[in-house]
């Protein structure tokens, strides 16, 4: 594989499953009782804010138990040394990328650890618990929620990823399921465009078969092994 320029990594819950975050879809798919969809949509926030703000709120207070792994440091360790551009965009909502060290982190599925106003569009860092009616410090209307990208709403920032996945040379992606779009998407724009594209996961993803390469195994063992092998050249 030449070396590239320039490289999109995205990452999935995969990588911090290893961190011990469990994944919103756990066993059956429920939460407390409830389908997932019931607490990730527009929908649920009108009918049941006080619900769908303790499922975010209790996902908020499970980060502070969890740290990041040997697959999220290689990452910010390729950042800081790879002459290229690196862009890293990830599905989760944690900030574990942050922690080890990432910048420049595009969550296109929202964060955890921020607030949006859904009057205004405003964005807040939030820490704790976030009640429904919470006040907007820019605007003053009760109307934070969390900023989270839920079933239905358009992922951020789509137009820098594509920009940036149309010239990219490289394309991995990392823990991810390869069944929700846009992101499974993603590397066969890649591949429109003449990246090489890797794939690093547990095991095949829906969309194995669009990738030159798949490597299986934990993220924590075939990232930094991965990203070892490129520094060296």
């Amino acid at each position: 594989m030449p070396t590239p320029d320039s490289i999109v990594i995205l990452t999935g819950a995969g990588i911090s499953d290893e961190s011990g975050i469990a994944t919103f879809r756990g066993p059956g798919g429920l939460w407390e009782g409830h389908r997932v969809e019931d607490v990730c949509t527009p929908k649920a926030l009108v009918r049941d804010p006080a619900l769908v703000h303790r499922f975010y709120d209790e996902r908020r207070g499970a980060l502070a138990g969890v740290a990041p792994n040997a697959a999220h440091r290689a990452i910010a360790r390729l950042q800081r040394e790879w002459p290229g551009e690196v862009l890293l965009v990830t599905q989760n909502v944690d900030d574990l990328h942050e922690r080890a060290g990432s910048h420049d982190v595009v969550h296109m599925h929202g964060a955890l650890l921020s607030a949006l106003c859904a009057h205004c569009g405003v964005r807040t860092p939030w820490d704790g618990e976030l009640p429904p009616a919470a006040c907007c410090g820019d605007c003053d209307v009760p109307a934070l929620r969390p900023d989270i990208v839920f079933f239905g709403e358009m992922p951020y920032e789509m137009e820098r990823i594509e920009a940036a996945l149309a010239r990219a040379d490289l394309f991995v992606s990392i823990g991810t399921s390869g069944a929700v779009y846009p992101a499974a998407g993603f590397v066969r724009l890649a591949r429109h465009h003449g990246a090489a594209t890797l794939e690093l996961n547990l095991e095949p993803s829906a969309g194995s078969a669009w990738f030159d390469d798949t490597r299986l195994g934990p993220a924590g063992v075939l990232v930094p092994s991965w990203v070892e092998a490129l520094l060296a050249g």
